[in-house]
């Protein structure tokens, strides 16, 4: 195995930060990913590097995960069960899906990574939650070099989360995930924003798969940056959830917050409109800032640090918990 010295992880990640691998190696099998772990346990993992923000060198050996390939387990009349290893875009995975007519991921279009990390922060979007169609996700423990299984059940999964996130972080290498996705009678999924105003548009009253992943694709497109033109890693911070008290003294003060109701007690706030709201929206400073479409995005315009970055996410931070009594919480794992 070729491991390499001092690469610049550049092309390795969606914000494009210029930070050093002192050692590199990528593999492409789950048996060649075993044989590296028995010598090497003090590993850094990247895969589509779609949701780190990196803001120094990376010491520990840097393992790029490019396992490949997409296997249908079995199928009947009315589903197909499917594994799809690690190193698989997530993107290219959805559109294989809606071209096969495979339904359950096609509001998941467009979201940048690869398959192997969607479980690790239960990637959602357009009210559709990856755990809905995940049934299990194969990782290797870097301990014992062991493939084990863990059943959607055992992955603990939750808003942006899982398992993977807490309890066995940095134990585990996922190198695959399954999924169960519907052939016929599809559960479609079109109120959850945009998405039926895009449909009528186009005048689409029956939509098929195809016509909502085509409809996601427009929004994420009029809204979101492209990786390959602006560096950045999507959505950088959650929707936080906020008390029903809250909610309603802040509703007096801003009548027009939008909201999500999630239980009697609890209701979610677009993180968006709160960034927007505190003034941030489009604001750039030098080589970084906030998108000028999507509050939620920070951008890196050319030569901006992990650092640079990472300090604007916190002052932004303060200022809605100062202004809203709100704490943002980060989606991006901040590499520090």
């Amino acid at each position: 195995m070729n491991i390499q010295q001092n690469i610049s992880l550049k092309n390795y990640n969606t914000f494009g930060i210029d930070v050093t691998a002192k050692r590199f190696i990528s593999v492409d099998s789950v048996h060649q990913l075993q044989q590296l772990l028995k010598t090497e346990k003090d590993i850094f993992l990247i895969s589509g590097g779609s949701n780190m923000l990196l803001t120094k060198d990376i010491e520990k050996l840097v393992v790029h995960i490019d396992i490949k390939g997409i296997s249908i387990d079995k199928e009947d009349d009315n589903f197909v069960y499917l594994t799809v290893n690690a190193g698989e875009n997530w993107h290219e995975f959805v559109l294989f899906c809606v071209d096969n007519k495979y339904g359950g991921i096609e509001n998941l279009s467009l979201i940048p990574g690869n398959v192997g990390t969607c479980p690790i922060q239960n990637i959602g979007a357009y009210g559709v939650e990856v755990k809905d169609t995940i049934t299990k996700v194969e990782a290797i423990e870097i301990e014992s070099q062991k493939l084990v299984s863990f059943s959607n059940a055992e992955c603990n999964f939750g808003y942006r989360n899982s398992i993977f996130k807490n309890e066995v972080k940095g134990n585990y290498v996922i190198s695959a995930v399954s999924f169960k996705l519907t052939k016929k009678n599809h559960n479609l999924n079109t109120s959850y924003g945009a998405i039926e105003t895009e449909l009528v548009s186009k005048n689409i009253k029956n939509p098929s798969l195809k016509n909502i992943s085509d409809a996601v694709i427009a929004i994420r497109k009029s809204k979101l940056p492209d990786p390959k033109e602006i560096g950045n890693s999507g959505s950088f911070f959650k929707n936080p959830v906020i008390s029903e008290m809250l909610f309603l003294e802040l509703q007096e003060e801003y009548p027009n917050i939008p909201s999500y109701r999630i239980s009697d007690s609890e209701v979610k706030i677009p993180a968006g409109w709160l960034i927007e709201k505190a003034g941030f929206k489009g604001k750039r400073f030098g080589n970084y800032g906030v998108h000028e479409k999507q509050a939620l995005v920070l951008v890196n315009y050319g030569n901006a640090t992990g650092e640079e970055i990472y300090q604007l996410a916190k002052k932004i931070q303060e200022t809605i918990l100062k202004q809203f009594r709100i704490s943002l919480e980060i989606e991006v794992n901040i590499i520090a």
